[in-house]
């Protein structure tokens, strides 16, 4: 139903979507160095909100954060611009849902 090579970079979006989440997973709460800090006590609530210090993202995670979002957005481009969704009348959007859950069905077939 879909082009090979447009299914692939659907594929391959997930993947490193996928990928991208886990990694910044274990990464600092903030890029850049901030501090720390808890809320207020709020009435009827024991719960105190706030963040440890934030060291910052090291130069090695921030340019792994850079190629991560780099390659998101080339994916992103490759599966919106693929010159077949002009091939569609109507219903673009429709095949457009279903090439991101194309992989759930190869898989189920497999």
């Amino acid at each position: 139903m879909y082009p090979e090579d447009r299914r692939d970079a659907q594929l391959a979006l997930h993947q490193t979507r996928a990928d991208y989440e886990q990694y910044a997973v274990g990464l600092p709460w903030s890029a850049e160095p901030m501090p720390g800090w808890e809320s207020e006590k709020q009435p009827y609530a024991s719960l105190r909100s706030g963040k440890a210090d934030s060291p910052g993202y090291t130069a090695e995670q921030a340019a792994t954060v850079a190629g991560f979002q780099e390659k998101l957005r080339r994916l992103s481009i490759q599966v919106t611009t693929h010159l077949s969704w002009a091939t569609l009348d109507s219903g673009v959007v429709d095949a457009r849902m279903a090439l991101k859950h194309a992989h759930e069905i190869a898989d189920e077939a497999a």
